[in-house]
């Protein structure tokens, strides 16, 4: 049966008045996933349990070209994606009344959805009936079904597809098995179920591919946010409205949240501190019962919501204060420094990477799309630091030259879509971590083809969790860290264990054993909530991550086979570092260098002189750890080294911190999901951020010496800290002035020629040294979160006074005039006269003997000319006066 687009739209209205009648929800859903072609397609459901596919054509409107029936239940939600590089790569996933969830898989989406039979006519006008049992069946090639019934007869609310997972999520309304993740396999149509459990049901949900979350519109009036891959509790939870709620939506740029109620309140939520930031109601139509729905055109700011028959336009104001300097247009999530070319090189989440000049600032190179649209995780470069290595999400590690030219791709993931979390080059191998109990190693003997499959690990897995990190110390002392706090030692030559390090007071985690499923889902949560933080107080008391090691080094400067101190340092899951003796096997200090954070990252110099550590909401600590655990001790130091210098420097979470040196001073980079990377020298002073507008001079910095911080108290820190995180609806804070500190700009070569001649003089050797102090103590940063406190004077001693005896008036107080009478009538009877000036002179004044002859030779002409000047004009007066008495 043929359809006009009439027709089809008053089928599509009669559903929705089918639906008030039988309270059953009918959606219409438009794709447009024929773009190349001009023109799109449209998928209608009915309470017939059919689904009209029809194509619109701009001169007769729509024609229906597919005719689905025989559905179990009547389709009440779709969902349609398709791949943005291979339009013929799509899914149409479907829910129905019945609890049922299916998704049909197309290979030749472009070409055709379905195979028409060979007797059929090519007229678009003519519609095909399809059955549902023929899809089930196999009968299409050109497409296969994938389908589950986990939601025992349950009306299925809303479904989605996740690319990024690879996974269908479905929720209803019922307390059991309301949210369902169906995960696919690989050459396989089964699915792997992963549920969730919610009281009192789901309207709807929104997924968050970067911050790895997703967002549930709770009957029982509540917003979960939920870790894909924790199923026991969610990792946050948003309360303030009055009724269920209906509909969420992600922001996904601003990590802002949409929520709207059945009470008609439109909520804005920031995600990172959850907390409600706006709160919109009385602007709504007033009707009683009504079906809504969110669209977020978030290029252009504006929200629709629409009220059964009516639509709502919400617009967002634009920010009108001036943003951070950006050095990615994404999060940054990796740097590197390399020391031959004297070079910083930087990824983010748009699988871009960067070249910049450390000593300018300025940038050389950028290379787009390494990894597709994938995230690039880590970088590392090998010994000669010619070949650039990277890490993605999609579980390859490619080989680049500084061309540009990918030289080798590395199948880490063996096909799958992992999380790698650290690259290590060493002599003879190539280590990857960071989703799996076993090390990945790819031996350098087998680079001989583009695409490298890796070697097997001889030591086997070791670790009861995934491997997040690892350290080398030369020649062949391997450390490797999990999430559930244990290091193994290895050695790398003969690739086998020598021992582990753990704490003895912790067996909080349970080892994931089961199948590599339940392996990468606790993997790659961990290593969302690592980087993307939701409320940095849960994660730092959760037991889950309490323990987990994010970084491993090596003090490498250290000889600690006599003295037997410390020469690992960890860090990782509730702000702690922790330093450990590898060769004794024991832990000799720890201590918590963030509270109240979560997972923290660290650095340290190749002189092992300092550790930078970074948390989760932008603050970086510098710490003295020259003399910190040198002797071998009894028992374990709970107490800090020596703080240098404590201040934020980023606006979010801190991805990466690096180190390097240049003209003998140490300088620290540091990259945040805020999109900036910046230098700072050792004591703390902003140098630059990569990519303003004004390159600077590194060459001109005068070498700072860091002292230690003044120690406060670790309440009004954390008081600080949590006036910082936790003020939302205050204004932020301004920029980091790091225009204001770096030295010298770079304008053009006769100012160089005069500054460095300045700077050679003493005088301009002194004032520098004054400005770099002056600079150093009073601006170092202009944020009112690292404001040192006022001197309180604890120490002193308030006592009484002690009573004074009488004392005797002196004489000549009580008597003056027997002492100073005389005097002053004396004084006072003499007639003081001052000496004129001639009696004052010794020779007569004579100007000759004072000015040269050439001022007085100048003055006198200039006399001589005034006096010209004055006779004529009296002799010009003198006429006009005659005249006028002539008249």
């Amino acid at each position: 049966m043929a359809a006009t687009g009439k027709q089809l739209l008053s089928m599509a209205e009669d559903s929705v008045r089918e639906k008030s009648t039988e309270r059953l929800e009918n959606r219409l859903t438009i794709h447009d996933f024929m773009r190349m072609q001009e023109f799109f397609k449209v998928a209608v459901s009915f309470t017939s349990k059919e689904i009209y596919f029809a194509e619109l054509n701009s001169k007769q409107g729509f024609s229906c070209q597919y005719r689905l029936q025989g559905f179990v239940g009547t389709v009440i939600c779709m969902d349609y994606w398709y791949n943005p590089h291979d339009g013929n790569d799509a899914i149409l996933t479907m829910g129905d009344v019945c609890g049922q969830v299916h998704a049909i898989v197309f290979n030749t989406a472009l070409i055709s959805l379905f195979e028409r039979p060979s007797h059929s006519t090519e007229d678009e006008n003519v519609t095909m009936t399809l059955t549902w049992q023929e899809l089930v069946s196999g009968y299409h090639k050109c497409c296969y079904v994938l389908r589950h019934k986990l939601h025992d007869k349950e009306w299925v609310r809303q479904v989605a597809y996740i690319p990024s997972l690879d996974v269908f999520l479905s929720v209803t309304t019922s307390s059991t098995n309301t949210l369902v993740l169906a995960w696919r396999e690989k050459l396989s149509p089964r699915l792997t179920t992963t549920t969730f459990h919610v009281a009192q049901g789901v309207n709807a949900f929104d997924f968050h591919s970067r911050l790895n979350l997703i967002a549930t519109a709770g009957v029982n009036r509540h917003v979960c946010l939920w870790n894909p891959y924790v199923t026991s509790k969610p990792a946050g939870v948003l309360e303030g409205h009055s009724d269920s709620v209906i509909a969420v939506r992600f922001i996904t740029e601003r990590k802002l949240l949409f929520s709207f109620g059945k009470d008609k309140v439109l909520r804005i939520w920031d995600i990172q501190h959850q907390l409600c930031i706006q709160r919109i109601s009385g602007s709504f139509p007033k009707s009683l019962d009504f079906h809504s729905t969110l669209c977020f055109d978030e290029s252009h700011g504006r929200l629709f919501i629409s009220f059964n028959n009516q639509l709502t336009l919400l617009e967002m104001e634009q920010d009108p204060g001036k943003s951070r300097v950006a050095s990615h247009r994404k999060a940054v999530t990796c740097i590197l420094y390399n020391s031959v070319l004297q070079q910083v090189i930087s990824s983010d989440a748009g699988s871009t990477v960067i070249f910049w000049l450390i000593d300018t600032g300025q940038k050389i190179k950028e290379f787009t799309g390494c990894h597709g649209n994938a995230e690039i995780s880590t970088m590392a470069l090998d010994g000669t630091q010619t070949r650039l290595f990277t890490g993605s999400t999609d579980g390859t590690v490619k080989i680049w030259d500084f061309n540009g030219h990918c030289h080798h791709k590395l199948n880490a993931g063996r096909d799958r879509a992992v999380e790698i979390s650290q690259i290590m080059v060493l002599s003879w191998t190539i280590l990857v971590l960071g989703w799996d109990r076993t090390i990945t190693v790819f031996r350098l003997s087998s680079l001989t083809q583009f695409l490298v499959q890796p070697s097997e690990w001889k030591g086997g897995a070791r670790h009861q969790d995934d491997i997040l990190c690892a350290a080398f110390l030369p020649p062949q002392t391997l450390v490797t860290g999990s999430s559930d706090g244990d290091i193994v030692v290895w050695n790398n030559s003969t690739e086998s264990a020598c021992s582990k390090l753990h704490l003895n007071s912790r067996r909080s985690l349970k080892s994931s054993s089961g199948s590599q499923v339940q392996r990468n889902v606790t993997s790659a949560g961990r290593l969302s909530s690592r980087r993307h933080t939701l409320s940095a107080a849960d994660y730092a008391n959760s037991d889950e991550n309490s323990h987990s090691i994010s970084r491993l080094f090596f003090l490498e400067a250290r000889n600690v086979s006599v003295s037997g101190g410390a020469n690992l340092v960890s860090c990782g899951g509730a702000g702690y570092v922790r330093f450990w003796n590898t060769q004794r096997g024991k832990l000799l200090a720890e201590f918590e260098a963030h509270s109240g954070v979560g997972s923290i990252i660290m650095a340290t110099d190749q002189r092992s002189q300092y550790l930078i550590t970074g948390d989760l909401v932008g603050w970086v600590k510098i710490w003295n750890i020259e003399d910190y655990c040198l002797i071998l001790g009894e028992n374990v130091n709970y107490q800090p080294p020596p703080l240098i210098r404590s201040f934020q420097m980023h606006d979010d979470c801190i991805t990466c911190l690096e180190t390097c040196v240049r003209n003998n001073c140490l300088f620290i980079l540091s990259s945040s999901a805020d999109c900036s990377i910046v230098l700072t020298d050792i004591s703390g002073v902003p140098f630059g951020i990569f990519g303003q507008e004004g390159h600077w001079r590194i060459g001109n910095h005068v070498p700072s010496f860091p002292k230690e911080e003044n120690k406060y108290d670790a309440e009004e820190e954390n008081d600080i800290k949590k006036n910082t995180v936790s003020s939302v609806e205050e204004e932020e804070p301004p920029p980091i002035p790091v225009e204001q500190a770096v030295p010298a700009t770079e304008d053009n070569d006769n100012f160089a020629c005069v500054l460095n001649i300045w700077d050679n003089t003493i005088l301009g050797k002194r004032y520098k040294e004054g400005k770099t102090q002056k600079r150093r103590k009073h601006t170092l940063f202009n944020r009112t979160a690292v404001i040192k406190p006022t001197v309180v004077f604890r120490s002193l001693n308030i006592e009484a006074l002690e009573e004074t005896t009488e004392m005797n008036e002196s004489d000549f107080l009580l008597h003056p005039d027997k002492y100073f009478g005389e005097k002053l009538a004396e004084k006072d009877s003499e007639d003081l006269k001052l000496p004129t000036l001639s009696a004052t002179l010794k020779a007569a004044f004579d100007e000759k003997n004072l000015f040269p002859k050439e001022i007085l030779d100048r003055e006198k002409k200039s006399r001589q000319l005034h006096e010209e000047m004055c006779n004529r004009g009296r002799i010009t007066n003198e006429r006009k006066q005659g005249k006028l008495k002539g008249k």
